[in-house]
């Protein structure tokens, strides 16, 4: 009775033990990164390979994609300055280049982006009659590149 005991609580040790290992270990994959908070606190970035982390105590986010990624948006109405609605599609390329800053910094980047890129395409077509608009497309996506440049280098 006595060694049976100690068979099941030698059983519930080692499985303890090989569950403390599994999660001690992280693999992130290439192009990725994974946030790290130690005890509530950000830590440290995991880049991609092998890495280890303590068990119990650090708490690793989900994956953060850091390939350029395409984002499509539903079509924009924006007024030019001789009053006429013009619908604008907009197609973004992003790529995020801080995993600490693009999680921490904002609560949803993909929403400001789309926030931000809406407001400032109205804001240059605004300032354009529909003739200019309609020929300086490389005039408006230099604009708001060099807005969204700024902006977006704040949080990743």
């Amino acid at each position: 009775m006595e060694a049976s005991a100690f068979l099941i609580a030698g059983v519930i040790v080692a499985l303890l033990a090989v569950f403390t290992v599994v999660r001690a270990v992280r693999i992130v994959p290439q192009a990725r990164a994974r946030n790290v908070e130690r005890l509530g606190r950000y830590h440290r970035t995991l880049k991609p390979g092998l890495s280890v982390v303590i068990p119990y105590i650090d708490r690793v986010y989900p994956v953060i994609d850091l390939r350029e990624q395409v984002v499509s948006f539903k079509p924009q109405p924006v007024i030019t300055e001789d009053n006429l609605v013009v619908e604008i599609d907009t197609v973004l390329y992003f790529q995020v280049t801080d995993p600490r800053a693009a999680f921490y910094e904002i609560a949803n980047f993909l929403q400001a982006v789309e926030q931000l890129t809406v407001t400032t395409l109205r804001n240059v077509v605004g300032s354009m009659d529909l003739e200019k608009t309609l020929t300086s497309r490389d005039t408006i996506n230099s604009q708001l590149r060099g807005v969204l440049d700024d902006a977006t280098g704040k949080w990743g």
